[in-house]
């Protein structure tokens, strides 16, 4: 026979789960700040531990969490106020302010998520603030868990969210979602941190394994909510080129976790509810005729999507996409992957000429993908101490042990 009591502790773990994010973001900017607001989401939900058991589920338990973490919050105040004089005044305006407010409204709260992502994504932050901060804030993740992925302490993580809560009080940073004119600015440095979380997730880089998959769903969740938010075509363009990798996320590595290349995986691995999600986004993005390189690079991963073969691969359109994307973003990277995408479709010589003219301008002298790629089409040439050289310069420059065996494993193929 079940428990009543077990059953509602369980329904309130769920409802951490599902809405803990939602919550401190319309407590923060219920109460002002980003301290308060957590003291207040904890005390909120010890409230529903101690009371849900006898009580019963609220109808709404959004709406019960944001009211009891706000008058928990006020409460607090006053009591500090017999230390603290400001305290009571503070507690009085709170109260004023926030009892004309509406906790449980849909509309609000949505806006309320937009806000606080803005916020934790603010310019004036660093961009590893930003991505340790989003990652607490809006993901929820533990300094612990963010230390993890970034190989950072976790005394390293938590200074630095300390400093940006302190950065974003002490220079009064508008807790708001940007005007229309200032938007498109703030919201490339949004996308480039869901990126960049995504990033980490999809190909860690260093560690024991090729990927992170929570830091990859976390990312691919950002980008929905943003899409559902705002529906601007970039937002669509990212959450496509995440949704297209992550479909190839089983069939990345081997069951001992080796990393397998994109032209040697099992396809029938590859997630096809992801990929006609993805594809559509890009389809919609491109509606827009607002193309931007997220979009781009999601067209490029939807040409892959599409090949049942590598042989198949339509590599005129992946070229074709790569030209527009490095006049449109032009970068190192994106022009390492254009020469990769040559190189497929009009042979490696002309591949290896253009990775060359990068590394000969010093450009990605420190990126062991550009070595790897190198020596990839200096082994296809037949040009074997070539192919040891770079391969060897890749494997001193990367810290990823999955990579590291793939790149001995090739250095063994050679032989000598």
């Amino acid at each position: 026979m079940n428990d009543p009591a077990v059953d509602v502790h369980e329904a309130v773990a769920a409802v951490y789960r599902s809405e803990s994010r939602r919550v401190l973001a319309t407590l923060i900017r219920l109460l002002g700040g980003f301290d308060l607001a957590e003291e207040a989401l904890h005390d909120a939900f010890a409230a529903a531990v101690e009371q849900w058991p006898w009580e019963g589920l609220p109808v709404n338990p959004r709406a019960w969490l944001i009211s009891t973490g706000r008058h928990k919050a006020i409460d607090a105040m006053r009591r500090r106020a017999r230390f603290d004089v400001s305290q009571a005044e503070l507690a009085e305006r709170l109260e004023a302010e926030t009892s004309r407010a509406r906790p449980g409204d849909a509309e609000e709260i949505v806006d309320d998520q937009l806000r606080l992502i803005f916020t934790c994504c603010h310019p004036v932050l660093s961009p590893d603030v930003q991505v340790a901060l989003t990652l607490r804030e809006v993901c929820g993740l533990t300094t612990e868990e963010i230390a993890r992925a970034f190989l950072a302490a976790p005394r390293t993580i938590a200074q630095r969210i300390v400093r940006a809560k302190a950065k974003i009080r002490d220079a009064s940073i508008p807790y708001e979602v940007p005007s229309r004119p200032e938007l498109p600015e703030r919201l490339d440095t949004v996308l480039h941190v869901i990126y960049l979380v995504f990033n980490e997730g999809y190909a860690a880089s260093s560690g024991q394994s090729l990927t992170r998959p929570d830091l990859s769903r976390e990312a691919i969740r950002l980008g929905r909510l943003l899409v559902e938010l705002l529906q601007e075509p970039e937002a669509l363009g990212l959450l496509a080129l995440m949704l297209l990798h992550e479909a190839r996320r089983t069939a990345r590595t081997s069951p001992t976790g080796e990393l397998i290349l994109l032209d040697e995986q099992d396809r029938s691995l590859w997630d096809r509810g992801q990929i006609a999600e993805g594809s559509a986004l890009v389809d919609q993005a491109f509606a827009s005729r607002r193309i931007g390189p997220y979009t781009l690079q999601a067209a490029v991963a939807a040409v892959h999507a599409e090949a049942p073969v590598a042989a198949a691969t339509d590599w005129n359109r992946i070229v074709g996409f790569y030209d527009v994307l490095v006049r449109a973003e032009p970068s190192p990277i994106v022009e390492l992957n254009r020469a990769a995408a040559l190189a497929m479709r009009d042979g490696p010589a002309a591949g290896l000429a253009l990775i060359d003219q990068i590394l000969g301008r010093g450009d990605l002298a420190d990126y062991p993908l550009a070595h790897s790629a190198r020596a990839d089409l200096c082994r296809r040439l037949g040009k074997i101490a070539d192919a040891r050289a770079s391969y060897e310069r890749a494997l001193d420059l990367t810290r990823q042990e999955p990579q590291r065996r793939f790149l001995e494993r090739r250095l063994a193929e050679l032989g000598g």
